[in-house]
């Protein structure tokens, strides 16, 4: 009788355990169609895992792609790769360090890369980590009947080994920390494919969330002079807020000689007027980042003599490396609160309204719409 009692309360620890470590998550199954609840229990930490749980998610453009069809992704998938969270479980062979060498612990606010990438794959690179085969990305990925939590929009998510992490201080709000591991980081690698800012004019095309953070950079960098481009006026209003000194309405007006002759030019736009008007009024030995073409339009026409004859450079850029991630956190723990980058989550939801984020989003065209996470 006493070992039968034994044996009851034995399953009722273990099942009080498992329902503990359930989580719920949402999932996008084909475009165009409402985004379903599910719960499943947290499985077990495979080797050097981390699992965070998730109090903040931000709509990407990407995230807003897949659902209208814009963009591909494997389906069943869990959407959402601009995440914050907070530990709560560490794998013992986790080296329990952040990138900057802080410790983590259970309990710390952390922000991560939107992909874990094996340095021992024979195609690693570390200038180029997120272009390595096999890469893991978060938000990215197919839910198998193994493979789940790997998404934002969930109460969990589990970090896989050679995912970079850093900690982050308690002044950086979960909004703005929601968004480094995507635009800002992407942001930070622009600007260092840009090269030298200081002393330099320098050219921004689109002010998006990823435009906005590199005229910040920019400005924090010491640039002589930042010239914004973008066809709403709402927007380049909102640029000057983050350092711009001119801007231009595309609609309205194009750069011409007497305008601007930028050293460096940045297109978050992806629109092909803008990087033709970007690249023809660069300067000699000037340079521009290609960021923002990551859809199908029409070809670019760039003239070859005069990028023969100035000298110019032009680089492309998807998605940030390592280095990136690190000088984007920096740049928000540093300056974050200097400039308004709270006022670009124009709404917020909790998760369990994500098909009305969705709806508004898409709607409304605001610069981010914030997913409030909460798991009391």
């Amino acid at each position: 009788m006493l070992l039968n009692f034994c044996l009851v309360l034995q399953n009722i620890r273990i099942f009080i355990i498992m329902e503990k470590r359930k989580g719920t998550y949402y999932i996008f199954d084909k475009p165009n169609s409402p985004l379903t609840k599910h719960a499943a229990t947290i499985p077990v930490l495979q080797r050097g895992e981390l699992l965070v749980r998730i109090t903040y998610a931000t709509l990407c453009g990407s995230d807003l792609h897949t659902f209208t069809g814009l963009r591909q992704e494997p389906c069943p998938t869990i959407l959402g790769h601009e995440i914050v969270g907070i530990v709560e479980e560490i794998e013992a062979a986790h080296p329990h360090l952040d990138a900057a060498g802080a410790p983590i612990v259970p309990g710390d606010i952390i922000t991560w890369t939107v992909f874990a990438s094996d340095p021992t794959t024979a195609s690693y690179s570390a200038d180029t980590p997120q272009k390595n085969i096999n890469l893991y990305k978060y938000g990215h990925r197919q839910l198998t009947g193994t493979d789940k939590f790997h998404g934002g929009l969930a109460t969990h998510i589990i970090l896989r080994e050679h995912t970079c992490i850093r900690v982050l201080p308690s002044h950086v709000s979960m909004a703005v920390a929601a968004t480094i591991n995507c635009a800002i980081a992407t942001a930070a690698g622009a600007i260092r494919l840009a090269g030298e800012i200081t002393g330099k004019t320098v050219l921004v095309s689109g002010m998006g969330l990823l435009g906005l953070a590199t005229v910040a950079m920019c400005k924090e960098l010491g640039a002589s002079h930042i010239v914004v481009m973008d066809i709403n006026e709402q927007r380049l209003a909102l640029a000057k807020d983050f350092g711009a000194s001119t801007v231009i309405n595309s609609t309205t007006s194009i750069l011409t000689d007497s305008n601007i002759n930028p050293d460096r030019f940045i297109d978050m736009s992806g629109s092909p007027d803008a990087m033709e008007q970007g690249v023809e009024q660069l300067n000699v030995n000037g340079c521009a980042v290609f960021v923002g073409a990551v859809f199908k339009q029409r070809k670019t026409q760039i003239d070859a003599e005069q990028i023969i004859r100035k000298l110019l450079t032009i680089k492309g850029l998807h998605n940030y490396n390592y280095t990136d991630f690190s000088f984007a956190v920096d740049f928000i723990i540093a300056h974050g609160n200097k400039y308004p980058f709270a006022k670009l989550i124009e709404n917020e939801f909790t998760l369990d309204r994500i098909n009305e984020a969705f709806s508004f989003a898409l709607t409304n065209k605001p610069i981010r719409a914030g997913i409030k996470i909460n798991n009391d």
